[in-house]
């Protein structure tokens, strides 16, 4: 598989490292030091791109690789405001836009299991809900994509909850995320429902970025040959 690599930081770089060991190869690396290179002629010598690039670019890049007719994988966050254009435009084109804010596969068992537990904690009003994050310091966006991801699942389960907030107050209706940024850190998230009388916990915590970049990997191989938009639902065949 020919890969383009779009956003060469830490992750870039991890993804690069497991695709060679795998025998694909990278056919163009882009970061903010050369982003001249990404054209749609370049673009045009990869099997797939994957963006992993800063919220202010991610767009931008989705949209370049569509329209050269580029299969695209990204998992940055930050631009999610944009994402129903980058939806149509595939649509349009008929192209194959593959995104998802975490790429571990035991993440994407975890938002499973919060939508589930979501379901059961419904009828129980006497809990309230709080998501927890901490990230390593160099994480540019807060609240993550991860912990938004599970907040927007449970505002779709949950009576009461109307929307989450990231900083200031938190009324009734408010669903906290709560955003911690310490050392190296490469992801924690727990959500917590708590009464007078107990408190119930889920949480996943990430070891290293490999996680991360193996699921992105499979990912695009996944996606090579399809049209359409997904996300790791799709592909792992977990329950929406």
């Amino acid at each position: 598989m020919k890969i383009a690599l779009l956003g060469y930081g830490k992750m870039g770089k991890a993804i690069d490292e497991l695709a060679q060991a795998a025998g694909d190869e990278t056919v163009l690396r882009v970061s903010s030091g050369n982003a001249g290179r990404l054209t749609a002629q370049a673009l045009h010598s990869a099997d797939v791109a994957i963006e992993f690039s800063r919220p202010e670019t991610a767009f931008g890049h989705i949209r370049l690789c569509l329209e050269a007719g580029v299969p695209v994988v990204s998992g940055t966050t930050g631009w999610l405001n944009q994402m129903e254009e980058a939806k149509q435009i595939c649509a349009r084109l008929g192209g194959a836009f593959f995104y998802a804010s975490n790429f571990s596969i035991g993440v994407n068992i975890f938002f499973a299991l919060n939508r589930y537990l979501g379901q059961m904690m419904a009828r129980q009003q006497q809990y309230d809900v709080e998501i927890e994050e901490v990230h390593h310091t160099q994480k540019l966006d807060a609240p993550s994509g991860t912990a938004i991801t599970l907040a927007e699942a449970l505002l779709e389960q949950l009576p009461g909850k109307e929307h989450w907030v990231g900083q200031g107050p938190a009324g009734p209706s408010a669903l906290r995320i709560a955003s911690r940024r310490e050392g190296s850190v490469p992801g924690t998230h727990t959500v917590t429902y708590t009464s007078a009388l107990d408190a119930i916990s889920i949480r996943h915590e990430a070891f290293s970025r490999e996680g991360f970049a193996r699921g992105a990997l499979q990912a695009a191989r996944w996606l090579v040959g399809r049209k359409g938009f997904y996300g790791m639902e799709d592909m792992l065949g977990l329950l929406h």
